[in-house]
């Protein structure tokens, strides 16, 4: 969809991002104190570049991940991922999956958009664009490298979500009873078609010095 943009779009754009600080990972404060789970993906390293065939651009599948050390106290695991650099005020989510067992385990290629039979009571919750399942991602040409960052909360005895959850129900859960967190960081860049801006300086000299 936002490959069709403009790559103007992108540059006139490019420092307006979300941040990382406002990811729900850095707003909840579980770093300090609480347990760390381990999330890793077969198909890309932290903080190393997303494969196109999870994007926009590819075929848009979600990407294999796993995860361990989970406390034995958790009662359910929640995955969110959100776009960091999303030109907007809070960062863009690209996936909502609650429910998780808790317990080490994993999701495969795919299976953001629909939890495999065991995975138990799994259901996903909606992204930033009102839908379930996995949004890939489809940053502006030229806005520069999106970071998208895959957070998993084990969260202790609570209510079971209802419905399909959206990102402030994913926060006030881990706010109210999240015991531990992981951090996965995958990151992708759309190229601008090397577009060239006008340079101000050299607009001035010819103003300046007319022909």
């Amino acid at each position: 969809m936002l490959e069709k943009l403009p790559d103007l779009v992108g540059h006139v754009l490019r420092d307006v991002r979300a941040g990382l600080d406002k990811t729900v990972f850095n707003r909840c404060g579980l770093r300090a104190g609480h347990g760390t789970l381990k999330l890793g993906s077969l198909a890309f390293a932290d903080h190393a570049p997303l494969p196109e065939r999870y994007t926009a651009d590819g075929e848009g599948l979600s990407p294999p991940l796993h995860w361990s050390g989970v406390p034995p106290d958790a009662a359910s695991l929640v995955l969110l991922v959100e776009d960091a650099d999303a030109p907007t005020p809070e960062p863009l989510v690209h996936a909502i999956v609650v429910e998780l067992p808790a317990a080490d385990g994993a999701l495969g290629e795919g299976e953001m958009d629909s939890p495999p039979e065991d995975a138990g009571e799994a259901h996903e919750g909606r992204n930033s664009y009102l839908q379930k399942g996995w949004l890939p991602p489809d940053p502006p040409p030229g806005h520069g490298s999106h970071r998208y960052v895959f957070q998993l909360f084990a969260l202790g005895p609570g209510d079971p979500f209802t419905g399909a959850p959206g990102r402030s129900d994913v926060m006030k859960a881990v706010q109210e009873r999240g015991i531990a967190s992981g951090l996965l960081i995958g990151t992708y860049e759309r190229p601008d078609g090397s577009i060239k801006l006008p340079d101000p300086k050299a607009r001035l000299r010819l103003a300046a010095d007319p022909e």
